[in-house]
């Protein structure tokens, strides 16, 4: 079993940065997989990127790809997303996930899911 906190939500402007963290509970961080999702008002929840247990592998939606960067601190069970040149699409609540296995997926088999964190990005 693992708790996942997501925090770094706001309130920016487009063209500005954020970075969120999700933090975990329990020792075992290392063996899952992470990933980030989020959901826009009205629509359904979407990946948006995943990394490997080790950090070596990461994987972007197209979206989002040269603008966000996941990555995470295994000594500190955190995983973290920044969020560069930000658009009012990106406007939504972001979720992070925990995949217990090494596949990197984007859809929604992961194992646990955090509370989420409101980002609003206006025009």
């Amino acid at each position: 079993q693992v708790q996942l906190v997501e925090s770094g939500g706001g309130l920016v402007q487009a063209g500005d940065s954020l970075r969120l963290s999700c933090a975990a509970s329990g020792r075992t961080f290392s063996s899952y997989v992470m990933g980030w999702f989020r959901q826009a008002p009205g629509k359904e929840r979407e990946f948006v990127a995943a990394i490997a247990r080790n950090g070596g592998g990461t994987f972007y939606a197209d979206s989002v790809k040269g603008r966000f960067t996941i990555s995470r601190d295994n000594a500190k069970n955190t995983v973290y997303l920044q969020m560069n040149s930000l658009k009012p699409e990106d406007t939504g609540v972001y979720y992070c996930a925990a995949r217990v296995g090494n596949l990197l997926v984007t859809d929604n088999r992961y194992d646990y899911w955090g509370q989420g964190t409101q980002v609003t990005v206006s025009s």
